[in-house]
């Protein structure tokens, strides 16, 4: 499933909107703490220079949730 994500973010990569809007949802699934680290770094190493307050949004957002369970 992480893969098909990150399939989908490459091809919506082009529109901010789009981006974040699957970006959020892959985040929604993910529950695995580690496996959100992997894919934080590998979103940095992709996207980083074009949606660096996205990415950090999103995990921070995903941190709160992960800190509260």
């Amino acid at each position: 499933m992480l893969e098909l994500t990150k399939k989908v973010l490459k091809k919506v990569s082009f529109d901010a909107f789009l981006f974040q809007k699957e970006l959020y949802k892959a985040l929604k699934w993910i529950t695995d703490a580690e496996e959100v680290k992997k894919f934080r770094e590998w979103c940095i190493i992709e996207f980083g220079a074009t949606y660096p307050i996205v990415i950090k949004k999103a995990f921070d957002s995903k941190k709160l949730a992960l800190e509260k369970r």
